[in-house]
C-alpha cells in the first residue's frame, strides 16, 4: 500500500466530538476560569478592606466593555460549573452512565447553564 492510498486518522477537520467530551473539556476550562476570577475576587476585597488598589478605579474598570465581558464569563463558568457538577453527583451511585441517559444530561446542563445565567445577569 503506498503511502496515498493509506486511510487518514481522525484529524479534528473530519472527527466530530461527542457532546461528553465537549463538555468535560469545558468543564476543566471554566474550572481554571473560576480561578482566575477568586484571584480578581481576592484583590476586589483587598481594595474594599485595605485600599491597596483604589476601590473606584476597580469599579470602573469592572463597569466597562472588557469589565463587563469577564464578569459575563466568570458567571458563565459558575453556572456551567455548577450544573455540570450536579451532572457529577448523579454519576456517583452509577446512574445517567448509558449513552442516551448521557447526551441528554449533557444537553441539559448546557441548557441550564444558559439559563442561569441569563437569569442572574437580567436580574441584577
Amino acid at each position: 500500500m503506498s503511502k496515498e492510498e493509506r486511510p487518514l486518522s481522525p484529524h479534528l477537520t473530519i472527527y466530530r466530538w461527542p457532546i461528553t467530551m465537549t463538555l468535560s473539556i469545558l468543564h476543566r476550562m471554566t474550572g481554571f476560569a473560576l480561578s482566575v476570577g477568586l484571584v480578581a475576587f481576592v484583590v476586589w476585597l483587598q481594595a474594599i478592606a485595605w485600599n491597596v488598589v483604589p476601590y473606584d478605579t476597580l469599579a470602573t474598570a469592572m463597569q466597562s466593555l472588557v469589565g463587563q465581558a469577564l464578569l459575563l464569563g466568570w458567571l458563565f463558568s459558575f453556572s456551567f460549573h455548577f450544573a455540570n457538577g450536579g451532572r457529577h453527583v448523579s454519576w456517583a451511585p452509577g446512574r445517567l452512565f448509558e449513552k442516551l441517559q448521557a447526551d441528554t444530561s449533557a444537553w441539559i446542563v448546557r441548557a441550564a447553564s444558559v439559563l442561569m445565567t441569563v437569569g442572574y445577569w437580567l436580574a441584577i
